[in-house]
Parts: C-alpha cells; structure tokens; sequence
C-alpha cells in the first residue's frame, strides 16, 4: 500500500487549508483511515478518522468543528479540510489505512500503512 499526501503549506491564523491523501497499491476501500500530526518536538498525534462509508467519523478535541474529514470511494482518496486554523495545528500531517480493520481506530497502532507527510505552518 503507498499513501501519498499533499495540500499543505503556509497560511495566516484563521485560514484554510486542505488535505489530500491518494492510496495506491494493494488497497482495499473498505478499510478505515486517519489523519494524524506531529509538530516538532512532540509525539504524533490522533486527528481524524473515517471508514469506508464516511458513516462513522472521529475528531480530536483540539480539531473538532474546525476540520472535516471526507473520503472519496471511486478516486480511493481521503481529504480533511482544515479550517479557522491556529499556530498550535502546526505540524507535519500524516495519512494512514491498514488491511485489517473497518472500523477507524485513533491511535498509532490502529494503522500499518503510512504516507510521507505533508507539512501544514500557521502563522499568527
């Protein structure tokens, strides 16, 4: 499985970005997948989740009712869009599925598969 992410960059405090997260390989849509961040200089950490359907959704606290999290079966693509953004979401965002469990898990060894990162800075 290779997950490749992309869509960040630099924006001011209060603005908007999105994420995209392409899955390629041995895949299956089925299966769950998340976002998680790590800013420097401490541990990675849960954002988002979602299965297949998009019927079953997690968000961190520090996250939720600013970011939305959404999958697109056909393209085999998860996205989260980040909004009303503060310097504390800077980080280096991660994508990550497995081939074992439907249900979206929020912690780090809920997932085997993992993308390179993409790197989110807010400015204030």
């Amino acid at each position: 499985v290779q997950l490749q992410a992309f869509g960040g960059g630099l924006v001011q405090a209060g603005g908007s970005l999105s994420l995209s997260c392409a899955a390629s390989g041995r895949t299956s849509r089925l299966y769950a997948m998340g976002w998680f961040r790590q800013a420097a200089g401490k541990e990675r950490e849960f954002v988002a989740a979602i299965n297949w359907s998009g019927g079953t959704i997690y968000y961190a606290d520090s996250v939720k009712g600013r970011f939305i999290i959404s999958r697109d079966i056909a393209k085999n693509t998860m996205y989260l869009q980040m909004n009303s953004l503060k310097p504390e979401d800077t980080a280096l965002y991660y994508c990550a599925t497995n081939l074992r469990s439907v249900v979206p898990g929020t912690r780090l060894r809920d997932y085997d598969y993992w993308g390179q990162g993409t790197q989110v800075t807010v400015s204030s």
